[in-house]
């Protein structure tokens, strides 16, 4: 390990989970993804998932508002998520870089962070019917029963991700 990395990744993580506790009554409202985002861009897809993983894992399982490590499943499936969003900012970092002007990075930035938060609130979504037991019908209702929340988590992610990532690049 690089400790130039190490040192850039631990600080990633604690932006990230710093945030995540300061937006935590703020319903939907979340500045962890685009941080986990930004590591991966940053820092490469490998390092870019430790972020999201070590992250999730600290902001999930130390949460006040209850512990991931009671309902394991969701827990595996919040680090699951952030470490797929981890590697897109890796990914992505070429294309980003590619084509420097503003408005195509604001309309990418605003797309990845509608994909990014479709990856984590499907994953999350799925993971309690399916641990449960439940059948088609009742995880499709259990999903629609949720979809304002998460149609409010992917138009926030828009808009964070439209203006955080092309002021990062700028400044990066």
């Amino acid at each position: 390990m690089e400790l130039n990395n190490l040192v850039k990744a631990a600080i990633f993580s604690a932006l990230a989970i710093a945030l995540g506790y300061a937006f935590l009554f703020v319903p939907n409202i979340e500045f962890i993804t685009v941080i986990v985002f930004l590591a991966g861009m940053t820092l490469g897809k490998k390092w870019g998932m430790m972020v999201g993983g070590t992250s999730m894992f600290i902001f999930s399982a130390m949460n006040p508002m209850g512990s991931g490590l009671i309902y394991l499943p969701l827990l595996i499936a919040q680090v699951f998520a952030m470490l797929i969003i981890g590697l897109i900012g890796g990914m992505l970092k070429p294309i980003f870089t590619f084509n420097n002007r503003l408005k195509f990075q604001i309309i990418l930035a605003g797309f990845s962070g509608l994909v990014c938060a479709l990856i984590y609130d499907i994953s999350t979504s799925i993971a309690y019917p399916i641990s449960v037991g439940y059948g088609i019908k009742q995880t499709i209702g259990y999903i629609v029963s949720g979809l304002l929340f998460t149609l409010v988590h992917q138009a926030s992610n828009m808009l964070i991700f439209s203006i955080v990532v092309p002021k990062y690049l700028r400044i990066s």
